[in-house]
């Protein structure tokens, strides 16, 4: 492809893009195609010769678009977003056009710089101590590996790097609620899953931190080390909001490394009003948040804030030859600063984001989100069969159909499980579950860039008109 048909096809596919958000309403929310429908539309073999960049977009709207599920879409109530926004694709767009490999500072020193001064205002602005530094991993998976091997490594004075786990008795802790990324970071580490010690919860869903002390105080007096405790600000079954201040003070005490899960909730600390979720902050020592779930920056975006620097750098630097530079030590190389050696320009995006909307207009969208998690709240609190099965905490609401006939356990999941599946079979909204306390809860998340009011509204009739006709059904 010369630059004249890259230019041609560039324009067209940005005015498809500029359609495809005008339009987006037009399509089904969840992909309405069955297993193997795509992947049997896609020749055997690849082509021999180049195709036309005409038959290749053809074939992207007739074939893939519809095996597309459109996390775009204003009734996405499914999961926990993967919001993006026009300044996000704006940015992403010349990340790609520049195709930096930004994995030392020499190799793209304003990538480097950008991302130091955009970690410093989320830092700033979200109430985090400035002896914090930041930076932009791919995901919280990969955050929430970055720390488990920090603490390892602290554990183990550093022993475990060169040596290997010489000892099977490095124990990390969460609650029963805590993401399945904590599972695999733990399995990843070599720590090996049966030294991750899940802590209940209280009835609001929130680690126990009596549990928890006695957990690390039973481990102790057998042999075991206490190595990382794993907090969830917002957890991602009901967003619930751990104790972190108590659990700061355990972690303190016994001299054990915290890192606190804030993925999907930590945006909402740009509000004043949500900065208490992370009192007792100055005690811990990790924190990652996804700017790419609610904070309007499309994936991958994930924000890793590290008070010791120089642990983290010793878990992960390594020096060979060709990557030897003069400015080391001077600058930020963030290869040294987690997993993976190539890195992209994830910065860009982020900054466009910020400066585009400003403070204040991130504010007013996670406001607004959090204003329609409550009036539906609300309207679910008034009628007579349905109800809110957690708090809602931020813009995450829970509940389930339960007509006053039937109070039957296993008989109310069966119906809430059925009523979401009908719901999703529609295509005009998208809603995932959770089970709380063994009950069938319908998960509905307002955090969708382009929602408003009125799609709350008629997602709330669909719910309605959908539960009382399976009931009769």
């Amino acid at each position: 492809m010369k630059n004249k048909e890259f230019r041609h096809y560039a324009h067209l596919m940005v005015d498809w893009m500029a359609d495809y958000f005008e339009q987006i309403e037009d399509y089904p929310v969840k992909a309405q195609v069955q297993p193997r429908e795509i992947y049997n539309q896609l020749p055997a073999q690849a082509p021999i010769e180049g195709e036309a960049m005409s038959a290749i977009f053809k074939d992207f709207q007739d074939i893939i678009l519809p095996g597309i599920t459109h996390w775009q879409h204003p009734n996405f109530f499914a999961y926990f977003p993967a919001n993006t926004s026009f300044p996000s694709i704006l940015g992403e767009m010349l990340t790609a056009t520049l195709g930096a490999q930004c994995m030392i500072w020499d190799t793209s020193p304003a990538a480097a710089e950008l991302e130091e001064r955009v970690m410093n205002w989320l830092r700033d602005l979200m109430g985090i101590p400035d002896n914090f530094e930041g930076v932009i991993q791919d995901t919280a998976s990969t955050a929430t590996l970055t720390a488990i091997l920090s603490a390892r490594e602290k554990a183990t004075n550093f022993d475990s790097n060169q040596n290997g786990i010489t000892a099977n008795n490095l124990r990390v802790y969460c609650s029963t609620e805590t993401h399945s990324s904590i599972e695999k970071a733990v399995k990843i580490a070599g720590l090996g899953k049966k030294n991750l010690v899940k802590i209940p919860v209280d009835d609001q869903l929130l680690m126990r931190g009596d549990a928890l002390e006695q957990a690390i105080q039973e481990d102790i007096n057998n042999g075991l080390h206490p190595t990382c405790i794993v907090a969830a600000i917002g957890t991602t079954g009901t967003t619930a909001i751990d104790p972190l201040q108590e659990i700061a003070a355990i972690s303190q005490k016994y001299a054990i490394w915290l890192h606190v899960d804030a993925a999907y909730a930590g945006s909402a600390l740009i509000l004043p009003e949500f900065q208490w979720m992370i009192q007792g902050i100055e005690q811990v020592d990790s924190f990652v948040f996804n700017p790419h779930k609610w904070l309007l920056t499309n994936f991958d975006c994930s924000v890793y804030f590290i008070k010791d620097q120089e642990c983290l750098l010793r878990t992960f630097e390594i020096l060979p030859e060709y990557l030897k530079t003069t400015n080391r030590g001077i600058v930020n190389d963030y290869r040294d600063w987690g997993v993976p050696l190539g890195r992209r320009f994830r910065a860009l995006k982020l900054w466009f984001v910020l400066r585009s909307y400003g403070v204040k207009g991130l504010q007013k969208q996670l406001r607004t989100h959090i204003d329609l998690a409550q009036e539906l709240t609300s309207w679910i609190q008034t009628s007579t069969d349905f109800e809110i099965l957690a708090p809602t905490s931020l813009n995450l609401v829970c509940f389930r159909y339960h007509p006053t006939p039937i109070n039957d356990a296993a008989t109310l999941n069966n119906i809430n499980e059925t009523i979401l599946q009908h719901l999703n079979k529609t295509g005009l909204l998208y809603l995932t579950h959770t089970k709380i306390k063994g009950q069938y809860a319908i998960r509905l998340v307002i955090g969708q860039t382009f929602v408003k009011a009125h799609h709350i509204k008629h997602a709330w009739q669909q719910i309605q008109e959908i539960a009382r006709k399976t009931i009769t059904a």
